[in-house]
């Protein structure tokens, strides 16, 4: 199996590397000390630098401004981003343009893509349903009427929707179909109430009553919404593996400088296993996450729909990244508590990756059921 990138997956997360590189972590204050959001936007300076790089339509096609590249390189940038906990709508954007563009409708994207594309347009995916357990897709019905589309229900912890122009939102139909609407969140209809992640930002839980669409905005598609769906789940994992990076490294640094009875407590034994453990722990991520990548860039088949990859990956992932963090704040001591150190930030930015990720167990399951239904031979 051969994951070597192309030239322009690299050049991608070449340009991401350098504009990510004067991002401060800790530029917004400690969620540990704010009882609120850490701050009232995304940070606007550094979603115009990524649009000035074209990082912004990495998965547009040129006649739309975009580079015409693939999962695979989302996920690179992604990565990149995820090392510096990067303030920025760049997943759910990303792929609420790239469903746009492989099920919308041909006016829809000349409208939308190229200035999403610029910037000038910012998207999100309600993706969590009503709780944060159930299928997003059921959280909302949608009929359709002779001038368009109405939808009603919620849909919790919508990240960055307090920020976001669209929402794209699964909604389930009376013939049990699954379709994906561009909800404008100033829309007649629309509400959001606060909630907060464990990161400290500000996510909205959407409310939807009797909002009326035109048929414009709403494609139903088949399989839209599960392609969707397994391609955000992909890149929350790219998010994952690129904290898991930073924050290993970061051990690994204080574990080569702090010293305990006259000698680097990396030296000690107990000490290198548990970081060579985790090192374990982040090489399967990263398998894991391409292979699940590849199978969304390419539509290769395989023994298992490609949804059997993403639930590999999300399963590494999920566990995975929590493993490193736990592991850091141990090896750091009473230093990684610390607010003016920023492990604690990467600590609550992986609590709220877990939590969106779910379960390991769950994917576990789906996984199962997945195998009974295609016995391996």
């Amino acid at each position: 199996m051969d994951f070597t990138f192309t030239e322009e997956q690299q050049a991608a997360a070449e340009a991401a590397r350098g504009v990510f590189a004067g991002v401060a972590p800790d530029a917004v204050p400690s969620p540990a000390l704010t009882p609120g959001a850490v701050a009232d936007d995304f940070d606007r300076p550094l979603w115009g630098r990524l649009a000035d790089a074209d990082l912004l339509s990495l998965l547009l096609a040129e006649e739309y401004g975009g580079a015409g590249l693939d999962a695979i390189a989302l996920c690179l940038v992604l990565r990149e981003s995820a090392k510096v906990l990067a303030r920025v709508p760049l997943l759910e954007s990303s792929a609420a343009m790239a469903a746009v563009q492989a099920y919308g409708g041909p006016e829809l994207k000349a409208d939308l893509l190229a200035r999403a594309g610029r910037g000038e347009v910012v998207l999100t995916v309600a993706a969590h349903g009503r709780t944060g357990h159930d299928p997003a897709e059921l959280a909302v019905t949608a009929r359709q009427e002779d001038s368009g589309w109405v939808l009603d229900g919620m849909q919790t912890a919508v990240p960055w929707a307090y920020d976001a122009d669209l929402v794209l939102v699964p909604a389930r139909t009376a013939a049990d179909r699954t379709v994906l609407a561009l909800v404008p969140r100033d829309a007649e209809g629309v509400s959001l109430a606060e909630q907060f992640s464990t990161s400290g930002e500000r996510l909205g839980e959407l409310r939807l009553e009797s909002v009326r669409l035109t048929a414009r905005d709403v494609f139903d598609a088949e399989g839209a919404w599960e392609w969707l769906r397994e391609l955000l789940a992909t890149g929350t994992c790219a998010l994952a593996l690129g904290l898991g990076e930073r924050v290993l490294g970061m051990t690994s640094q204080y574990a080569s400088k702090r010293e305990q009875f006259g000698h680097p407590i990396a030296t000690f034994q107990a000490v290198a296993v548990q970081c060579a453990d985790r090192y374990i722990d982040l090489r399967a991520m990263e398998a894991a996450l391409w292979q699940a990548a590849w199978r969304i860039a390419s539509g290769a088949s395989g023994a298992l729909p490609a949804s059997g990859d993403v639930a590999v990956a999300k399963i590494w992932a999920s566990e995975g990244v929590r493993r490193v963090v736990q592991t850091a704040q141990h090896l750091h001591g009473g230093f990684g508590a610390d607010v003016d150190y920023p492990l604690h930030r990467y600590h609550a930015w992986a609590k709220h990756l877990e939590l969106a990720l779910g379960p390991a167990a769950a994917h576990e399951e789906a996984l199962g059921d997945l195998l009974a239904a295609h016995p391996l031979a």
